[in-house]
């Protein structure tokens, strides 16, 4: 079928590059339609060489599904809906989001997807690694895909932020750029399906990892830490990764059912600025 875009799939476990569109302008349905499916199969999208506002960006992202809540963190002055992912050059807090997640995971209903606007980009450094969780459970051996099948995994945020967490008040004390917002609110737990099909699609994958993942329902903990960490390998290979390369002005959109993410570091000495919005599952 032909597309009112050119689509260059990477050549890695997932992802493609959208050329031919000007984001800063309204999309027809049609166009809207034929996105949603490449995102859909590639699970992260790239479109480079944009020159969007916010506007752009909350608009862009409502062709997709609603605003998704986005808790702990505060939105940037005058936008209800647009998170500033920012570091200083000589910030020395730890990097945020280097570990392995799906957003959100902890909340009731998790968000569908995640946009991430590149304005401030070093010149080396701050790639994005995405892992494809749908190749990561067909390569699962058969005997852990049918232990791993009938669990239920505890989500929680606490352990990033509950006041004690990785960015609780500690971290807040310090000196980092970004407005993170601690609550106890964080200690709660949700409970998903570790194995299920994508709500769109009806591929099967595995949702969420350690981090998120505090456990599963019925099991002792240090065994489910060894089970969790077991995944986690399987989950992150590299045979199922995709690293994006970021330049200013380029939108990435991804598919937080289907994919893991990490941030990396190596651009110390730089200041690096992206803005962010989520996209909330259907009603």
């Amino acid at each position: 079928m032909t597309t009112p875009f050119d689509l260059t799939p990477s050549d890695q476990a997932c992802g493609a590059t959208v050329r031919g569109l000007d984001l800063a302008q309204p999309l027809a349905a049609a166009t809207v339609a034929a996105l949603r499916a490449a995102w859909l199969e590639h699970g992260v999208l790239a479109f480079p060489d944009q020159a969007m506002d916010d506007d752009d960006l909350e608009r862009f992202t409502r062709y997709f599904g609603p605003f998704g809540d986005d808790p702990f963190i505060a939105p940037i002055p005058g936008r209800e809906h647009v998170i500033a992912v920012s570091r200083r050059a000589d910030e020395q807090a730890p990097l945020f989001a280097e570990n392995w997640h799906t957003d959100w995971s902890f909340q009731d209903t998790p968000p569908a997807g995640t946009c991430l606007l590149g304005i401030t980009i070093p010149p080396s450094g701050g790639d994005t690694l995405f892992a494809d969780q749908r190749a990561a459970w067909a390569s699962l051996p058969p005997a852990l895909r049918e232990r791993l099948r009938p669990l239920r995994a505890i989500h929680s945020a606490r352990g990033g932020y509950a006041p004690e967490g990785l960015y609780g008040e500690a971290d807040r004390a310090g000196d980092r750029s970004m407005a993170i917002r601690p609550s106890a609110e964080a200690l709660a737990t949700r409970v998903h399906p570790l194995v299920r099909e994508h709500p769109e699609t009806g591929v099967e994958l595995l949702y969420g990892c350690l981090g998120y993942i505090i456990g599963f329902e019925g099991m002792a903990e240090a065994e489910a830490l060894e089970l969790l960490l077991e995944m986690l390998d399987w989950q992150t290979r590299e045979a199922v990764q995709y690293r994006h390369q970021w330049q200013p002005g380029t939108l990435l959109m991804w598919d937080n059912r289907s994919v893991l993410h990490r941030a990396t570091g190596g651009y110390e000495g730089h200041d690096r600025l992206l803005h962010r919005t989520t996209i909330g599952a259907a009603p």
